[in-house]
């Protein structure tokens, strides 16, 4: 008798996943866990490759010089002072001469520098009051401001460059035929004070100095223009005269009371935030008419109104508390 040996394929066990199917007879669930697997695959690829791209580029962007940044002073100021940062016109008796300003005051550069300043206002961040006298502005920056990293270099470099090309881009505005003889220039510095009090003081400070000045420079320019002194004889006629005496001088001799000056000449100009109804022309166009009509539209903005006001006593801050509030 004959034996014969038949081999068989040994059987698989049915698999339901449909995982081991050719592609058309993959089942839903099998057909996911492949495209899940492929974009696990494809992402994993992609984040390799931007960061040998992110590695490259970093390699790149260094060289060998750049170890002179360690150079570089920190100038960063201290946390939770105010930033005062106050600007002085560069040889500026020079340019008053050139530019034939009025003697003691002349309203129309009085009126230049308090522009120049709300533009700095309007165009940086965070200048909560600002005070201005003669050449002179001084810009207050919140206590918590950290505009630039509080670099002193970022908050001096941009309050003189805004103001000094606004002085020159508005100039026309307030001397209109005088032209602009060469541009001037304005030195800067930068200054935190700690405290409320530290800070008002500072401004009290330039205010009394604004007084000073002013009375001086009123009765100096009076002996002049009035009484045909020389500069020189002005000069030595109100050597070691006290304020009371220059009143008298003024009063007496001029008949003029120091206290009815301008304000804006006597205490200088305060810039605070204060909202203000703007009245502009619209052009409406209403659904039953084919042309449009214009129209008045009145909107409230926040802008830096200018005051002439005494800043020394307590009236003003408790008019306005808001400037020194702890979470400015």
């Amino acid at each position: 008798m004959q034996t014969s040996l038949r081999l068989e394929r040994p059987r698989r066990e049915r698999d339901t996943s449909g995982a081991g199917l050719p592609g058309p007879f993959l089942s839903a669930g099998g057909m996911w866990a492949a495209r899940n697997i492929k974009v696990r695959d494809c992402l994993a690829a992609a984040s390799i490759i931007l960061r040998r791209c992110l590695r490259v580029a970093a390699t790149m962007a260094k060289s060998k010089f750049e170890y002179v940044r360690e150079f570089e002073a920190d100038d960063t100021c201290l946390p939770h002072c105010w930033v005062v940062v106050r600007l002085d016109g560069r040889n500026f008796h020079r340019f008053a001469e050139k530019h034939s300003f009025a003697k003691p005051n002349d309203s129309r550069a009085l009126h230049l520098m308090t522009k120049c300043a709300q533009t700095v206002m309007e165009e940086l961040e965070g200048i909560v009051i600002a005070y201005g006298q003669s050449d002179e502005y001084s810009f207050v920056f919140k206590r918590k401001s950290n505009w630039f990293k509080r670099r002193a270099s970022k908050f001096m470099t941009h309050v003189a460059s805004q103001f000094a090309s606004s002085y020159v881009f508005y100039w026309r505005d307030y001397f209109k035929d005088q032209p602009l003889l060469y541009p001037p220039g304005f030195d800067g510095r930068v200054v935190v004070y700690p405290s409320n009090q530290t800070l008002r003081d500072y401004l009290s400070w330039r205010q009394a100095d604004c007084h000073i000045n002013n009375l001086y420079n009123t009765v100096f320019w009076t002996l002049i223009q009035q009484s045909g002194l020389t500069p020189g004889q002005a000069q030595e006629r109100l050597q070691g005269t006290l304020a009371a005496e220059k009143n008298e001088i003024l009063f007496s001799e001029f008949n003029i009371n120091y206290n009815n000056e301008p304000p804006m000449y006597r205490k200088g100009t305060v810039l605070i935030w204060q909202k203000v109804d703007e009245v502009m022309t619209k052009e409406v166009k209403l659904p039953a008419e084919m042309e449009g009509k214009k129209m008045a539209v009145t909107r409230t903005r926040n802008k830096p109104v200018p005051l002439h006001c005494d800043i020394i006593g307590d009236a003003f801050w408790k008019e306005h508390p808001e400037i020194l509030e702890e979470d400015s």
